[in-house]
């Protein structure tokens, strides 16, 4: 049973790496919107496929939300140079 626990480290560090990657290009902000929507919506579709849990319309509808807020981040953020 050590395989999951050898998973999770793999995947943790793998995460913060390219996290790490990620807020050199773009702004930290952004990167942990996306990062932290992107995590929310892989576990979601886990808990469909694996646990065969149902999604209500106001699940859909707050992860849209999410995903609007990133987008609006993207266009409104004030240009640094």
């Amino acid at each position: 049973m050590l395989v999951p626990f050898i998973g999770y480290i793999l995947f943790g560090v793998c995460n913060i790496w390219l996290f790490s990657i990620a807020i050199k290009q773009i702004p930290v902000a952004m990167a942990f919107a996306v990062w932290t929507a992107t995590t929310l919506i892989f576990l979601k579709i886990v808990e469909l496929a694996y646990f065969h849990q149902r999604i209500s319309l106001a699940e859909v509808f707050f992860m849209l939300l999410i995903m609007v807020g990133m987008v609006g981040l993207k266009v409104y953020a004030v240009q640094q140079k």
